[in-house]
């Protein structure tokens, strides 16, 4: 399989350490994302990988340390300024508008990419019409990517889980994101929606060259498609390598098994 070359470091983590009342939920995580790759963070439950993943976003706002993106170091982000900077998200428990068409769902992950007043929007004339056709014509070609022409009209609400996490997915892409977070996109999947899911996060990786950040509870699916794996186990980090090296890793066989506590 001919892949993407790995880049520089794109996005790094440095001693994040994020508690809720007196609950550490994160202590002193550092881990970095290459441009281009797909970087998996795993763990047991309760291990802390969506806490990581909302403090990337802008969700939470760690007590300690910094996460830079592309060179820019930040403290204190929402998730707007987050978005705006080149980072999407899918989330664990779908937020899709259920009653709304796939199109129609897509095309709100285009929000950051509408220039034109409301006043133009609404009446769709002149530069807005213009500008709502490229959107529409940007958003048909994820529809095609993800193949799901035959529910372009059809209220998210009636699809089967697995094309609505393909939805979700596409939402994410239509912010043309620099890296992607994917929360357990595969979670409550059969064999047949996951190995479909597995080959859209590569060709996202490999065709658009986007660099995906991936939470993921299937090991199978996580060795299979991964550059590097980031473990977590009751919010510290106890792992981080290459699949291979990460499958071998003593503390993460033990937290997998039960083993260490």
């Amino acid at each position: 399989m001919s892949k993407k070359a790995i880049g520089d470091v794109i996005l790094d983590v440095k001693n994040i350490s994020l508690r809720f009342g007196g609950v550490n939920a994160l202590t002193d995580i550092s881990f970095n994302v290459r441009e281009h790759e797909i970087r998996a963070i795993i763990g047991p439950n309760g291990a802390g990988k969506s806490s990581m993943l909302n403090c990337i976003n802008g969700v939470y706002t760690p007590q300690e340390g910094s996460i830079t993106f592309r060179g820019q170091t930040f403290a204190h982000m929402n998730s707007r300024q987050v978005a705006e900077m080149g980072i999407g998200r899918t989330f664990q428990n779908l937020a899709l508008f259920k009653g709304m068409s796939v199109i129609d769902n897509i095309m709100t992950g285009r929000n950051l990419h509408i220039k034109s007043n409301m006043f133009l929007q609404a009446l769709r004339i002149g530069p807005a019409a213009r500008e709502e056709e490229r959107n529409r014509e940007f958003v048909e070609n994820i529809i095609d990517f993800l193949e799901i022409q035959a529910y372009r009209k059809t209220p998210v609400g009636q699809l089967p889980y697995g094309l609505q996490k393909r939805v979700d997915l596409g939402r994410a892409l239509a912010m043309e994101p620099q890296v992607l977070l994917l929360d357990e996109p595969m979670a409550g999947m059969n064999v047949e929606e996951k190995q479909d899911m597995s080959r859209f996060v590569l060709d996202v990786n490999d065709e658009f060259g986007t660099t995906v950040v991936l939470i993921e509870h299937d090991m199978s699916v996580v060795m299979d498609i991964s550059d590097r794996v980031v473990v977590l186990d009751y919010g510290k980090k106890i792992g981080d390598g290459t699949p291979e090296e990460v499958r071998n890793n003593e503390d993460v066989i033990s937290a997998y098994l039960g083993t260490s506590h």
